[in-house]
């Protein structure tokens, strides 16, 4: 009999719905006419186990248990999901061929393989255990994914980089919350102070945004504007900008900006009907290809900018579109690109779309695209386990889906309707001038052929915003030496601005591209863009689990830190609230999922690191925590005991503080995590 164990209940009838019928539907699996079994998982149905596990003097919460270290590893069962972990006991006992199914990601492999390794499965049986990846739960998809089964054992490394990240969040998470939530008390703190090596960088970010707005002091700068005229006897043609020499670096801020009122005015009266000289004149045609088709970050960032649309928001409504309505491929992914049998799909996606929208522009760029354009999206050597988020094949009504799930598809459905159209063509056009010895500048990017761009919704210019390029006149065709004529000339006062507040949009977007933020000049070279903080899986919920511990809160579309999250981060060692120490852990988990890392060599320096911040919270500054309001809502009233005592009270946060493995995404409902990711 072979045994394919999804990751979820819907994955599974999914991949039953294709197998040979009749069916017989048993409690927790389904067996197909082949003999073939389809079972499930219902996310994870293992835990770490807590603390007291190893010892039950660590139900106590004392400085000088820590650090605590497991010396041999405990999982244990969910007590939600015990039964359908009996269910698979006896399936895996029965079959001859085990099919991994678990989501094409770090975690989903995981979260299969601990189950078979906890059910002490033969060795043998292991090791033919075969892997299917899905990434689309219609029909023929499915069918083609069960033709294309591979060894499991070839996903050994990404299953290993999920358990060293696993562990490693569990001894971060479990034994700085319990140092910071001790001091905490002796300040006078009644609630449990999470810490995690990925949630408490992200309140870091926020709160020194937070005291960078707070701090900030506006100062007004000066920009000179020649008006050039083709001519004395002609109008105005254009403004060129006065670029200052070096001479006037110390009038100059750090970025710059001319700060000296006086010298703006001297430049202003000596160019004031002035004969301006062409030094150069310079077009040049360019193009831009089409944005790639959306990764999970890319596509929140994108639902936040056009809808307000919250991480979690567009993140659920992603998983509604996969899981229930089938109308786009896995959602969880990191990848932007396609494999190339894809591209055969085209026609047969794109007729989906424009059976699916309603939306008039969505219905025009459907009717506008070149099936026999291909964009540099496909590409099999950028594929892992998954590819980039785009529609399925599958016709619907999607008027009859909730109004994120509808947002979210037509975002998804443009973007991958985007690779088969032409380049955005321009021309960026620059006129270099010598007035009065002082160099001035113009340029400007004109559109030669909107091409993708035809199809992208128009922006609206915001209020006393300058008119774009477009907007402009276009800049006249001059020659080097040609002699101009520098009117009456504008001196602008602008004010310095202060950083802007993180918004659901920005904050993932420094999530994703976090290089921007490590201080570390060796790490930041070496980090890509595709690096961050947590994973695609992760973001939304690290963001609303510091929403949940009252560590963060909305004001309107800003998000802004509270005076209990402005007070652990100040008082925490500074390089737990930094995003280099997880960025570097975030590589050597790749390093390791690629084999080019092994366990150990990631596990033991991140001990020792640990030994080290263990000791530096244990000695935190407990006057940071004196005389903060009580929160309006205990974060852990669910784990939470009615007529419990002090212990008990800690005893449930410690049991929240490795409940999800440090695995950083749970795969079903229950408590959340404290201090995990």
């Amino acid at each position: 009999m072979r045994l394919i164990i999804a990751e979820k209940p819907s994955l599974g009838r999914a991949i039953a719905a294709v197998l040979p019928k009749p069916h017989q539907k048993g409690e927790g699996f389904v067996r197909a006419a082949n003999g073939d079994v389809v079972s499930w998982c219902i996310g994870h149905l293992l835990e770490q186990a807590e603390p007291d596990a190893y010892n039950p003097v660590f139900k106590q919460w004392k400085l000088d248990h820590l650090p605590i270290v497991p010396e041999q590893w405990q999982l244990q069962p969910k007590p939600k999901t015990r039964k359908q972990l009996s269910v698979l006991r006896k399936l895996v006992k029965e079959a001859s061929q085990l099919v991994h199914a678990g989501d094409p990601d770090r975690e989903g492999q995981l979260l299969v393989d601990e189950v078979i390794s906890y059910l002490k499965t033969p060795a043998n049986k292991k090791q033919a255990m075969q892997r299917l990846l899905v990434s689309d739960l219609n029909p023929a998809a499915v069918k083609k994914a069960l033709n294309q089964l591979r060894p499991n054992s070839e996903f050994v490394p990404l299953s290993v980089s999920a358990l060293a990240r696993s562990r490693a969040d569990w001894l971060y998470g479990i034994n700085l919350t319990r140092a910071c939530t001790i001091k905490g008390q002796q300040g006078g703190l009644k609630q449990v102070l999470s810490v995690g090596r990925v949630q408490t960088p992200v309140l870091g970010l926020v709160v020194k945004r937070d005291q960078a707005i707070e701090q900030f002091v506006s100062r007004p700068f000066y920009e000179v504007r020649a008006a050039i005229h083709m001519s004395e006897e002609q109008p105005l043609a254009f403004y060129a900008k006065w670029q200052p020499s070096e001479a006037c670096a110390a009038h100059q801020d750090e970025d710059g900006r001319v700060l000296n009122p006086k010298l703006a005015q001297n430049v202003a009266e000596r160019i004031r009907h002035q004969a301006a000289r062409v030094l150069s004149s310079n077009k040049k045609e360019k193009q831009q290809a089409a944005p790639l088709p959306y990764n999970l970050s890319a596509l929140q960032i994108d639902a936040a900018k056009a809808f307000g649309l919250s991480a979690k928001a567009a993140l659920d409504a992603c998983q509604n579109l996969y899981e229930k309505h089938q109308l786009i491929t896995y959602p969880r992914s990191d990848c932007r690109y396609l494999p190339m049998e894809h591209y055969g799909q085209r026609q047969s996606v794109v007729a989906a779309i424009g059976n699916n929208v309603a939306d008039a522009s969505l219905g025009k760029a459907v009717a506008g695209v070149n099936l026999s354009l291909k964009s540099k999206a496909w590409n099999d050597s950028k594929v892992g386990a998954h590819h980039a988020i785009i529609p399925t094949e599958k016709r619907s009504d999607i008027s009859k889906l909730g109004r994120a799930e509808q947002q979210i598809y037509g975002l998804v459905a443009r973007q991958y309707l985007l690779q088969f159209y032409p380049p955005y063509r321009y021309a960026d056009h620059k006129i270099e001038l010598d007035i009065a010895g002082g160099l001035f500048v113009a340029s400007q990017r004109s559109a030669l052929d909107l091409g993708w761009k035809a199809i992208m919704p128009v922006r609206k210019p915001a209020a006393g915003e300058e008119p774009s390029d477009e907007q402009r006149p276009p800049l006249p065709d001059v020659s080097a030496g040609q002699l101009l004529f520098s009117g009456e000339p504008k001196i602008d006062e602008k004010h310095t601005q202060p950083p802007e507040s993180f918004t659901d949009a920005t904050l993932l977007a420094a999530m994703t591209g976090i290089n921007r933020y490590v201080q570390s000049k060796e790490l930041k070279k070496i980090l890509k863009d595709t690096d961050g903080l947590g994973t695609e899986a992760t973001r939304a919920s690290i963001i609303e689990l510091l929403f949940k511990r009252q560590f963060l809160q909305r004001q309107g579309k800003q998000i802004k830190s509270t005076p209990l999250g402005r007070a652990l981060i100040n008082a925490l060692p500074e390089q737990t609230t930094v995003p280099d120490m997880t960025a570097h852990w975030e590589r050597q988990l790749n390093d390791i999922s690629e084999r080019a890392l092994k366990y150990d060599g990631f596990m033991q320096p991140m001990l020792n690191e640990l030994g080290l911040l263990v000791g530096q919270a244990g000695k935190l500054d407990i006057g940071a925590f004196q005389g903060l309001p009580a929160p309006a809502k205990t974060p852990y009233r669910r784990g939470r005991r009615a007529g419990s005592s002090t212990t008990r009270s800690r005893s449930s946060a410690s049991k929240s503080s490795g409940s999800r493995s440090g695995t950083g995404r749970r795969k079903t409902s229950g408590r959340q995590a404290s201090g995990s990711t």
